[in-house]
């Protein structure tokens, strides 16, 4: 199973930024598992929504070519808790990009207000320096992250 946490993209420039959308609902199994009588959103789903909504704006910048996977968290600081009914905002902005890796500067966003800053580190899987071999299907930009950019990019079949 996959889970996608980022419900739709508002904005999209390819090569530039993105911004994403998460609906937080206490229909989300998750939510039940983590602190059952105050459940908040985890930090670490909030970093993964980011890290999906910069990860395909480092995808869509190579048009899918390779697999982009998260490689490092530079920085994740928060200020705020994310409760069930909360409206969250990702907002990515790729800082560089090369063979091997890219950088991203990311803002998440509460219902309007900033509460987070995430810098994430993606690498170019098939661009590894270690020989490792990976499969060469594209197991990261499956059809369901693709999906999310209809209406924004024009997205390669792979």
């Amino acid at each position: 199973m996959r889970w996608i946490w980022i419900d739709k993209f508002l904005e999209f420039h390819p090569g530039v930024s993105a911004t994403a959308l998460k609906n937080v609902s206490l229909a989300e199994e998750h939510l039940h598992d983590h602190w059952e009588d105050f459940p908040i959103q985890p930090v670490s789903l909030m970093i993964e929504g980011m890290a999906q909504t910069a990860g395909i704006l480092v995808g869509q910048a190579r048009n899918f070519r390779e697999k982009v996977v998260l490689a490092k968290i530079n920085k994740a600081e928060f200020t705020d808790i994310v409760l069930p009914g909360d409206q969250l905002k990702y907002h990515a902005e790729l800082q560089t990009i090369t063979e091997q890796a890219a950088s991203t500067h990311g803002t998440v966003f509460k219902n309007g207000q900033q509460i987070a800053t995430v810098d994430l580190m993606f690498s170019h899987v098939d661009q590894n320096m270690a020989g490792l071999k990976f499969p060469k299907e594209n197991f990261v930009f499956t059809g369901q992250f693709l999906r999310l950019l209809a209406g924004f990019v024009e997205t390669p079949v792979l």
